[in-house]
């Protein structure tokens, strides 16, 4: 006898339910509301600045309820130069320098931030409990005044961001997320691993190669766990290439794998609120248990001390207890290139001192979680214990250089990828 294998639809196991007022509801009843956030320019932010924007990322995290998912997608895809010479004022020189950057390729950044209400007992969920591997969704009841009160703090958020005068939030519209008949929405968009305005849904394969989505194979390299990350982080690093003994060239900690990196990839990074108060008292109870069972094991001793440091560090100076998780998610059609991509990839996470882990275990539940509106279904056991202020340290601050809307200016290049721009 043969076993017959029926492929699963992304229809029957999809998570989101509705759009609704530009929020995304899912099947287990999480509110989403989605942002496209607009931030400074590379090499144009100093040291102190990206102190200001991290502290102002603090202060917005903090009016956000319990049980928050803070997931903010950054999107790094190659694109080629398409000039502009359909213009009819335009000068021999004009035309010319238009022409010369024809089909010049560069890496073009887009960045989302996602901010999900989910519930204590969906943040706890494991990957072999995630939407992809359950049969049916059986939905919570919900409590009206939660989402009132979440989409109240969700505009505070919105507020302090913007008052920080470095980020833009646009809050996106019902349109933005699903599409429509004529453009692609997000979440299309994300299923085709692709910005373009012209997508159609790929099937997708997890087998022993890997994660793939249609043509396109995708590597994911993960940081989940305390041991991958350096032994300090900066809200920002110095950039030597273009730094001299008297000047510095400040780049965000988390620059390396952002524009950095050059090749088609995707950064996630979660920031997840619990109740600060019940895991600290956690951590004290392990703490004691550790305690007593310290003269078994050396090793009980030596965790006893970091889970008191941990401690100290939160009592001390008043801070939050979070866990967090990031991942670079990166993907090529041609098998020999993605060899590189995972090697680029890896030493990219080496220049930030972190320990660069191919994940090969949850690749597809990781990006399941990354669909918009769904980080809901994240797997807790993929995510670390920290605190809001050190996590923060790895979100990434800058994008590329925007040509001025400006009719007066200079014309000059991109020194990163080569791309013309006007700069009045």
């Amino acid at each position: 006898m043969r076993n017959v294998m029926k492929a699963a639809t992304i229809e029957s196991k999809f998570p989101l339910l509705a759009v609704e007022h530009g929020c995304i509801i899912s099947k287990d009843a999480d509110i989403t509301v989605a942002f496209r956030v607009d931030l400074p320019e590379l090499f144009t932010v100093t040291a102190v600045e990206y102190e200001a924007i991290h502290s102002a990322w603090a202060k917005a995290i903090k009016v956000l309820p319990d049980y928050t998912v803070i997931h903010k997608q950054d999107w790094f895809v190659k694109e080629t130069y398409k000039p502009e010479t359909d213009k009819e004022d335009m000068s021999f020189l004009s035309r010319s320098f238009e022409r010369h950057f024809n089909e010049r390729p560069y890496l073009n950044h887009s960045c989302f931030l996602f901010l999900t209400k989910t519930t204590k007992e969906r943040m706890r969920m494991q990957s072999n409990f995630s939407s992809l591997c359950r049969g049916n969704i059986i939905p919570k009841e919900v409590n009206k005044d939660t989402a009132t009160r979440f989409l109240e703090a969700v505009g505070q958020f919105e507020r302090i961001v913007n008052d920080s005068g470095f980020i833009s939030l646009t809050r996106l519209t019902s349109d933005e997320i699903t599409g429509t008949e004529s453009q692609p929405g997000l979440v299309e968009k994300y299923f085709a691993l692709s910005l373009d305005d012209t997508t159609c849904l790929e099937d997708m394969e997890l087998g022993a190669d890997g994660l793939r989505i249609g043509a396109k194979k995708v590597c994911l390299h993960t940081i989940s766990d305390v041991e991958d990350l350096p032994g300090t982080v900066g809200t920002d690093m110095r950039y030597e290439k273009l730094s001299t003994d008297r000047s510095d060239c400040r780049l965000s900690f988390a620059a390396p794998v952002g524009l950095l990196l050059s090749c088609d990839h995707v950064y996630n990074q979660y920031i997840f609120l619990v109740d600060s108060a019940e895991n600290l008292r956690k951590f004290e109870k392990s703490a004691r248990n550790m305690q007593s069972l310290s003269r078994y094991s050396r090793g009980n001793q030596i965790n006893k001390e970091w889970v008191d440091k941990y401690l100290n560090e939160a009592h001390s100076f008043g801070l939050t207890s979070v866990r967090a998780h990031f991942n670079v998610m990166a993907w090529s059609e041609d098998a020999e290139e993605l060899k590189h991509i995972r090697n680029d990839v890896g030493s990219q996470l080496a220049l930030m001192e972190c320990k660069p882990r191919h994940n090969t275990t949850d690749a597809a539940t990781l990006y399941w979680a990354a669909m918009p509106g769904n980080a809901g279904d994240f797997p807790s056991e993929e995510s670390f214990y920290t605190f809001i202020e050190p996590a923060l340290c790895f979100f990434t601050e800058e994008t590329n250089y925007q040509s001025s809307l400006s009719p007066f200016g200079i014309k000059m290049c991109d020194r990163v990828s080569g791309k013309p721009l006007h700069v009045d």
